[in-house]
């Protein structure tokens, strides 16, 4: 067949049809409603929205065809040929209007301003149509008004005036069928009908998860975000992009006084206006009065202890005020003393993958060009470093095969060592759709999480035995005759090897090691190997161990030897945890790497940069984070001591294992400059505090854990002397002696990216900075203007050097450190849906910490019984390096033996107990795992000044 048959067969068929007395063409299967849009004919709807299923309920869209005794819904009635439509005939309009006017003479008198301060449009859409059709509710349908339920205002979030709902079901669609949260139903019939909340209870005390969906999808003001009660006025609307997971939704500010009063989602390619509780309620933390606003100078003689508490409330005994001047000569002055008297490896900077692609790439660039080293790195190294190098190693490219919402196109979805409803929750969407589609979901996890619910399988296996587990699954694949013969001949290597190593990994053998039954691994292997498509999705718990990047191996493995890659609904996904994990990495902000991975020991690349940025640079890899904590502590004989620290918007002194040690290290820095929003814990321990721009007051680009390279624009200005972060950057280069030249606030950022689009040319080279602002969003790799991106790779080969999968066997490494008789259970640490990262911005956010206030340890019933604990009791979780006191919780899918403590808490701080030991290739520490004893009782921390601290015991049980 040829291109232009392939190209006809691929386009939709059309009908004609004839509407209001035109004819005009609709595609197959579409509806009278969304064909009428599209030839720009209005039709009145309510319970319609775009992207939710039809349901027809409302009869406001009715019109009228020829030949049909009764009015056709628009919205789900599908044109066929040779149809005669009526949609504005008198009897259509008629009855629109009708419907329109007996709904409105429903509302409450006094309602909630919606669109604008016009009184007239006090119930947003529907107050909208009446104003469309000119309707004018008649007093006498006024008096038939129902007596109405009163309002719910017991979420910390949402307001619920079901006096204002109309009972169109789009929150219920909205809850159960696209964020499939399952908490909103419709109860009772006739006049007794109404909008519920899990059985019947307050919304404050249902299950509702706080996405925000049913606030977004609701046409009248009945349910709405608690800050626009009284107006849904606004001063302006800015369009950027979800600080937070590395889902990358893309988002609308509603901007008033010179605040954002609400988030909306856009209708982006990772979200399609889905959002979770943290992107639509967790704004204003731009707003917190502990915001830093003016540069601060650790006062002469202030000691810095780094066992102090931090006080983001009272800084003044230890820091004082100067001017931008002062602040930045003293850090300059002193990072180039330190440079020019012990040599370029004694500086190192921490950037961040919370700012934006074009603030890490002039960081790198400024540690490289200015410092004179490599020693440059960032939270990646705490996260996905071993994923990473596995994919490298093994397929060429360190990014995601496959977009998260290709799950659309899979049989098989296998998520493995992730929490996606709380890391993710909006991938977790696309997950629960398909597997409202018949998708089979597989979880695998020490831990049964949430997602465990609409799983066909779930592997509850032992922790630390991922290897054990991922073999067996290769092997049963190898034994029953499963493997894709052609795809290993034609596109891997290796193969042989991995088969003989994988021989005495038997399901049978690792079924006692890995704790899933023999039978039910091969169970899965035989799915996964015979799904049309089978993808694989993991996050942290694969990567953050000693054996991570051989958990890593064995996934690509497993993906390879059964052909699932290279085509839609297969392949490779590392969940990001953070918005710029991606673009911070592919901007070269880790100590091995330029930009887009390309090694700094390779003679023809070091040649390139150094060319390109035309100065002489480091040939040798740099320290990565947990090395530059042990640099910073090494004897003053040490020729590579890492004496001062520039750090941008990380905070190690949270994120970093072994706490005590990388807080040490911190405060026996001869210099430390920070830069950040709030005195986080690692500000606490500097020299120089500098105060920098949120992310909604900066414009600047992100890359989502998918590939796509997104824009965000600026909403606000930072307040009172806080700068960009690029500026602060830019002057800092300028103290130490670098003549860069990047102008004006959007024409500087564009500058910087049009730069960095040239050292990763080899992805991005087609998506210019012209195409962003068009687009908003674009998928790399992209090689020209006219690429629309590629969101499946590997298509045909691999990025290797042989265009094959490298196929590397791994065998059982143990964690670095076991329970024993002393220390009896293992220590998991992760994030909550609530709370992200080190908690610096989610804790200082009104509505997040309203729902998780408080810190938790989550152990399982049966362990409590053995401890003679109870829900809301005080325990000590301690290690062989330190300990935290906090409140239990119950919760029956941590494992027998196990205790998972979150770690945005410092009160609570997880990693003062966890085990700083590296993967030996991914050079990342052992997070995930690492020995510790409970005992009763213990006296919590208080929550160093940010966050309430103050849930009540009840909310943990």
């Amino acid at each position: 067949m040829n291109a232009p048959s392939k190209l006809a067969e691929l386009m939709p068929q059309t009908i004609e049809f004839t509407l209001d007395g035109q004819a005009i063409q609709a595609f197959d299967g579409e509806t009278i409603y969304k064909a009428a849009e599209r030839h720009g004919v209005e039709i009145p709807h309510l319970c319609f929205k775009d992207g939710y299923r039809a349901d027809g309920n409302c009869r406001a869209c009715v019109v009228e065809v020829k030949g049909e005794r009764t009015l056709a819904p628009s919205c789900c009635r599908n044109v066929t040929a040779g149809m005669e439509v009526k949609a504005t005939s008198e009897r259509a309009l008629k009855s629109q209007k009708m419907v329109v006017e007996m709904l409105l003479s429903d509302m409450p008198d006094q309602g909630y301003k919606w669109i604008g301060d016009d009184a007239t449009q006090q119930h947003g859409e529907l107050s909208a149509w009446a104003k469309k059709l000119d309707i004018a509710v008649r007093p006498e349908l006024k008096a038939l008004r129902r007596e109405q339920p009163k309002a719910d205002i017991s979420h910390p979030a949402m307001a619920v005036n079901l006096d204002a709902c109309i009972q169109c079901n789009r929150c219920v669609r909205a809850c159960r069928e696209e964020q499939v949260n399952d908490v909103i139903g419709y109860a009772l019939r006739g006049g007794d009908s109404k909008i519920v909340f899990d059985l019947d209870d307050p919304m404050g005390d249902s299950t509702c998860v706080a996405c925000g969906e049913c606030v977004q999808a609701c046409p009248t003001g009945a349910l709405m975000p608690k800050s626009h009660i009284g107006s849904q006025a606004v001063d302006r609307k800015v369009d950027s992009v979800c600080p937070f997971c590395g889902v990358g939704c893309l988002v609308t500010y509603n901007v008033k006084d010179e605040k954002i009063v609400s988030v909306d989602g856009r209708d982006g390619p990772a979200n399609h206006n889905r959002l979770c509780v943290k992107g639509r309620f967790g704004f204003d933390y731009a707003h917190h009065p502990q915001r830093l606003t003016k540069p601060l100078i650790r006062k002469a003689g202030m000691p810095k202890d780094f066992g102090d508490a931090p006080r983001p409330d009272d800084w003044s005994e230890y820091f004082r005020e100067a001017t931008w001047e002062e602040a930045l000569a003293l850090t300059t002055g002193k990072l180039s003393g330190l440079r020019d008297s012990h040599g370029p490896k004694s500086l190192a900077g921490f950037g961040s993958a919370k700012g934006s692609n074009e603030e890490a790439y002039l960081f790198q660039k400024l540690v490289r060009t200015g410092f004179g080293s490599n020693n440059i790195d960032h939270c990646t190294r705490l996260c996905h470093a071993s994923s990473v190098a596995a994919l490298l190693e093994g397929v060429g490219s360190g990014a995601v095969s496959n977009q998260v919402n290709d799950v659309e196109h899979a049989g098989l979805i296998f998520v493995i060592g992730s929490n996606p409803t709380a890391n993710h929750p909006v991938a977790a969407t696309w997950m629960k759709n398909a597997a409202q589609r018949g998708a089979k979901i597989v979880l695998a996890d020490p831990r049964r999480t949430d997602i465990s619910r609409h799983a066909w399988r779930t592997l509850q296996f032992k922790a630390d035995t991922d290897v054990a587990m991922l073999n067996a699954l290769i092997h049963a694949v190898i034994d029953e005759g499963l493997v894709d013969q052609e795809f290993v001949r034609t596109r891997a290597s290796n193969y042989e090897a991995l088969r003989e190593n994988v021989k005495g990994y038997s399901p049978e053998a690792m079924a006692p090691i890995c704790g899933v039954p023999a039978e039910t691994l091969r169970e899965v292997a035989r799915a996964f190997a015979t799904a049309k498509g089978a993808m694989i999705l993991w996050g942290m718990g694969v990567s953050q161990h000693v054996h991570g990047t051989d958990n890593a191996r064995c996934l690509i493995a497993l993906a390879t030897v059964t052909g699932q890659i290279g085509k839609p609904g297969s392949g490779l996904h590392p969940l990001r945890g953070q918005n710029n994990v991606q673009g911070a990495s592919d901007a070269g902000l880790i100590p091995m790497m330029f930009p887009n991975y390309q090694r700094v020991d390779n003679p023809a690349v070091h040649a390139w940069f150094e060319d390109f940025w035309g100065t002489p640079l480091d040939a040798t890899p740099g320290y990565t984070v947990v090395e530059i904590m042990h640099k910073a502590l090494a004897p003053d004989s040490d020729p590579h001591k890492v004496r001062g620290m520039y750090i941008m918007g990380e905070n190690p002194a949270m994120s970093d294992p072994d706490l005590n040690h990388a807080r040490h290290a911190l405060a026996s820095l001869e210099h430390l400059v920070v830069q950040d929003i709030f005195m986080t814990e690692t500000a606490w321990l500097a020299d120089v505090v500098l105060p920098a721009s949120a992310w909604p007051e900066k414009t600047g680009t992100v890359s989502n854990t998918d590939r796509m390279v997104q824009l965000g624009k600026r909403a606000l200005n930072p307040p009172g002397d806080a700068r960009p972060d690029l500026w602060i950057i830019q002057q800092i280069a300028s103290g130490m002696g670098l003549g860069w030249n990047y102008e004006g606030e959007e024409s500087g950022v564009a500058a910087v990216y049009e730069e960095m689009r040239q050292a990763m040319h080899a992805v991005i080279s087609g998506i210019s900075w012209e195409r962003l602002q068009r687009d908003s969003s674009v998928t790399y790799p992209c090689l020209s203007e006219e690429d629309p991106g590629q969101p499946t790779v590997f298509i045909d080969d691999f990025p290797t050097a042989d265009g094959r999968v490298r196929l590397v066997p791994a065998d059982i490494i143990p964690a670095d450190e076991r329970p024993d008789a002393e220390y009896p259970f293992v220590l998991i640490t992760g994030r909550q849906l609530e709370h992200w990262h080190t908690g610096s911005m989610t804790r200082r956010a009104t509505v997040l910490d309203a729902l998780e206030p408080m810190a938790t340890a989550s152990m399982n019933q049966a362990d409590l019984l053995k401890l003679g604990l109870e829900a809301g009791d005080v325990i000590t979780v301690q290690s062989r390096r330190g300990e935290v006191a906090i409140h239990v919780r119950r919760d029956d899918g941590t494992p027998s033996g196990a205790v998972f403590v979150p770690f945005a808490y410092y009160e609570a701080a997880a990693n003062l107990m966890t085990n700083a030991a590296l993967d030996p290739m991914g050079k990342i520490p052992e997070f995930k795992y690492c020995a510790v004893r409970i005992a009763r009782g213990g006296q919590p921390m208080a929550a160093a000044g940010y966050g309430t601290g103050s849930g009540v015991l009840a909310a943990v049980d």
